[in-house]
């Protein structure tokens, strides 16, 4: 037993020195370790939140800071206030972008669409096999159906064919295979201005050069969309129409078809309709059941349509505003050219307001109220103008 405890006791003070040392260097190996890496937060790591438990992590660190010296961490921290306030979101502000993306960067901002089909698989840049280059809206009844048959395969893959359906009737088209392709909008009893209006801003079809926005009962038999584009950008037209034939039923003179000519821009009206022979309806004019706009043109006459004026009538003698010189980029394209049938189809939809008389009588009455209602619209529009701008108008020639 006493040699065991002699044993012991001289062993004890080198096993308690090498202690010493070992406690010593390990605190100073420690405290190099920590000072040559950065603060770790839990609460800065990208962690997906289901492996996290639910509660404040911000807390937690706050709350066991207070332990311990963390003047490095407290230092680093506002070094990293002081970088994410510089770059602050909320700072960005570009006047140029469109209204109200003010705040986007400028290279995220996607101003403009399209009516092009899109997959739900695979690569967004080989959704498509190629690009429209024009758009075709009709505004149609399921009674018309074979007519708008017959219409549609007048215009080639480069077009997007949109209808605008007025009856409701939009899903029992699929009898024809170019339908499965076709955009269909449906709202019940409502005009293709109203449509215009509503579906077809600047935005939206930008990426189309020209803008087909006609009637349901047009006979195309005379008519190849293609060559009539190719007409319209020799003759540098911005709005035009095809001709029309035959003559029954012709409201204006200038919109008659003639047989010797491609394209016309002016014609001789009946006496006292025209004032200026580079005015409407003498030129500068085309009417409303099949009009074909420029991109450009398109985005001045769509903010001129009203909206509360569904029927169009008046805006035919108002599209000269929007392209300059108007006499000589509005015109008819006589080589292309098509039969309005006047079927009597979306206006018997209407109500009259006499008792006996019938539901289309309601329709044209409201027509030629917004005709007058338009006018005397534009009419105080550019007197204000013009006021504004100190110009006495009562003194000028009619417009």
């Amino acid at each position: 037993m006493g040699t065991i405890t002699r044993s012991f006791t001289s062993k004890k003070p080198s096993e308690i020195m090498r202690l010493i040392v070992t406690t010593f260097i390990g605190v100073i190996f420690g405290f190099f370790l920590g000072v040559s890496f950065p603060t770790l937060s839990i609460t800065k790591l990208n962690l997906p939140s289901a492996l996290l438990p639910s509660v404040d992590l911000s807390y937690i660190e706050d709350k066991y800071a207070g332990h311990y010296d963390w003047s490095f961490m407290k230092n680093n921290n506002r070094s990293s206030s002081r970088y994410q306030s510089s770059n602050d979101t909320s700072k960005i502000w570009v006047p140029s972008n469109p209204r109200g993306a003010e705040r986007l960067p400028p290279g995220i901002v996607d101003a403009e669409s399209d009516f092009n089909l899109r997959r739900l698989w695979g690569k967004p840049s080989e959704d498509l096999a190629t690009k429209p280059k024009y758009l075709i809206t009709f505004t149609v009844g399921y009674d018309q159906r074979d007519n708008i048959d017959k219409a549609v395969k007048k215009f080639s893959e480069n077009f997007t064919i949109l209808l605008f359906h007025y009856d409701g009737r939009a899903t029992e088209w699929e009898e024809f295979e170019w339908s499965k392709k076709a955009i269909h909008v449906s709202t019940r009893k409502q005009t293709k201005w109203w449509y215009a209006k509503r579906f077809l801003h600047p935005d939206i079809v930008a990426p189309y050069d020209y803008i087909f926005i006609w009637d349901e009962d047009l006979g195309v038999e005379h008519f190849d969309a293609e060559e009539y584009l190719k007409l319209v950008r020799k003759h540098g037209l911005d709005i035009s129409q095809p001709a029309l034939e035959p003559n029954k039923g012709l409201v204006w003179q200038m919109t008659k078809r003639r047989d010797d000519e491609e394209v016309h821009k002016v014609t001789e009206e009946k006496p006292g309709r025209c004032f200026d022979p580079h005015m409407p309806p003498c030129a500068a004019f085309i009417e409303i059941m099949a009009p074909v706009f420029s991109r450009d043109a398109w985005r001045c006459v769509w903010h001129m349509i009203q909206n509360d004026l569904v029927h169009g009538w008046g805006l035919d003698f108002a599209m000269r505003k929007c392209v300059e010189p108007a006499h000589e980029k509005i015109g008819v394209v006589d080589a292309q050219w098509i039969v309005h049938q006047g079927i009597p189809s979306l206006g018997n939809q209407g109500e009259s307001e006499d008792v006996g008389k019938p539901p289309r009588n309601g329709v044209e009455h409201r027509c030629r109220m917004e005709w007058t209602m338009f006018q005397n619209r534009m009419a105080y529009a550019e007197n204000a103008y013009y006021k504004s701008m100190g110009i006495d108008m009562s003194k000028s020639t009619p417009p």
